[in-house]
């Protein structure tokens, strides 16, 4: 197992850096914008909501099971969002890239594309994972299709699965790359 689960991972585009109780104010103007995180089940739409997301991905972090990131795009030289390894099994070498989000402003610039591609080669050659799993909600499309860019295949879909804040109990795409997939793609 890791000792050290804080740790920065960058390249030319961007940097993610450790989450804290610090630097996560630098999302507010980002979190705020509404329907941000439409498909998943996070609250982050205001100061206070955004500080208990913050926080339980502490925990996790405390527990050896979440590395959360805040997201810089360098060339914009703005904080961006953030993600996060998460669910994060040891033994089985089983890891999810999740709990993603950036500011509509980022959309479509490729940020989320080299992102993913940091977080991927490390888990992989860096921390020694053996497959990376990403969950989606099905009507998510423009994430879909992101995973799948970057080479996640569709496993399954989770039928009525999770519960979003408006009440909506979403079906979950579930998506996987092998280790020997991503080293034939690179």
């Amino acid at each position: 197992m890791q000792n050290n689960l804080s740790f920065t991972l960058e390249n030319e585009r961007v940097r993610l850096e450790p989450l804290t109780l610090d630097n996560y104010k630098h999302l507010i103007p980002i979190a705020c914008q509404k329907k941000l995180v439409q498909y998943s089940p996070s609250d982050i739409e205001t100061p206070e909501a955004l500080k208990k997301y913050v926080e339980t991905a502490l925990l996790q972090n405390k527990e050896k099971t979440s590395i959360p990131f805040i997201v810089f795009d360098k060339k914009n030289q703005h904080y961006a969002g953030c993600t996060r390894f998460m669910n994060i099994d040891w033994k089985n070498k089983v890891l999810h890239i999740g709990s993603t989000w950036i500011g509509r402003e980022f959309h479509g610039t490729g940020l989320n594309s080299q992102m993913k591609a940091l977080m991927l080669g490390y888990a992989f050659e860096k921390m020694g994972f053996e497959k990376i799993e990403f969950r989606i909600d099905e009507r998510n499309m423009r994430s879909r299709k992101a995973v799948e860019k970057v080479g996640g295949i569709l496993e399954g879909v989770l039928r009525k699965n999770v519960y979003l804040l408006d009440g909506f109990k979403r079906n979950t795409c579930c998506y996987g790359i092998l280790k020997e997939e991503f080293n034939q793609g690179s």
